[in-house]
């Protein structure tokens, strides 16, 4: 058992899911349930008694679950894990050991296997030869993203960022956090010897509506934080996309609140991601690095 980090746990209505990925992680887990119908958090309370479980009572999304997972917790560290994913053996404390040995490091992205066959998901790929390169004191390529089934982080980086945006709600809310750890000055680093396992349902949930939100928070998330030229570009290769249309609309319902709290990026963070958008394909670019996969 790892004592120095917390998995926080987000889930809704994966009842079988959750009961098989609980019991694999080394460390104390709290689990956020977004209310969930089908006895989840019965469930695991009654088979795992040592798990924090908490009832948000509604579906208040996965940042916001994370959000309330991370202020319970009471570690220096915080590992983020779906209800279908779990941390390999050792993960956890190799996490630890490399966050300490790398004061400046915010944020590690861990490798991901994918299914019973544990193929690498290709985010993973991706991101080892990150054109980013690897920067002087860190421990592994820089990223400008992450999985959030295979995130571990400093919990004051999190906190000093104001964690995940909730307007946001689920699928793409991991740029954002990214953006701002990186605004921040610290660093987010791929390590290969932090492994999580990932094991997605054959059906997954609704695509289309997937891919509405997704192309939504992607518009929000540009003018949140991006130059106005990038911000119009957004806009544009969404209308192309077969859900873009409807993502903008829910988007323009928020423009108002995106405008309010719109602050750039300092100028090397915009940089780099220029050098990852201009990147060609197959290297990391940050809306490949931020596939959204958490169950809610």
């Amino acid at each position: 058992m790892t004592e120095d980090v917390t998995v926080v746990v987000a889930t809704r209505n994966r009842r079988g899911q959750v009961l098989e990925t609980l019991c694999r992680h080394e460390a104390p887990v709290i689990m956020v349930d977004n209310g969930s119908d089908d006895g989840t958090p019965e469930a695991v309370s009654r088979a795992f008694p040592g798990v924090r479980v908490v009832r948000l009572g509604w579906n208040a999304g996965a940042g916001a679950a994370r959000n309330v997972g991370v202020d319970l917790a009471r570690t220096p560290f915080v590992a983020f894990a779906d209800d279908d994913s779990y941390w390999a053996p050792g993960a956890l404390a190799e996490a630890v050991r490399v966050l300490r040995a790398y004061p400046r490091t915010g944020l590690l992205a861990g490798r991901v296997l994918v299914g019973r066959e544990r193929r690498l998901d290709p985010v993973s790929a991706e991101m080892a030869r990150s054109p980013l390169g690897t920067p002087a004191g860190a421990p592994g390529p820089s990223v400008l993203g992450f999985l959030a089934c295979a995130a571990v982080l400093r919990r004051d980086a999190f906190h000093q960022v104001g964690g995940f945006t909730e307007r946001l709600r689920t699928y793409g809310e991991e740029a954002l956090l990214a953006m701002d750890l990186a605004a921040a000055g610290w660093q987010l680093t791929y390590v290969a010897d932090v492994v999580a396992h990932h094991l997605p349902l054959p059906a997954g949930r609704d695509l289309r509506e997937r891919h509405r939100v997704e192309a939504r928070n992607r518009v929000l998330t540009a003018a949140l934080r991006r130059p106005a030229p990038l911000v119009l570009r957004t806009v544009a290769e969404t209308l192309r996309e077969p859900a873009g249309r409807r993502g903008l609309r829910d988007a323009g319902r928020e423009l108002a609140w995106a405008l309010r709290h719109r602050r750039r990026l300092p100028e090397q963070v915009e940089a780099a991601l220029r050098t990852l958008e201009r990147a060609p394909t197959g290297t990391p670019a940050p809306e490949r690095q931020v596939p959204a996969r958490v169950g809610n």
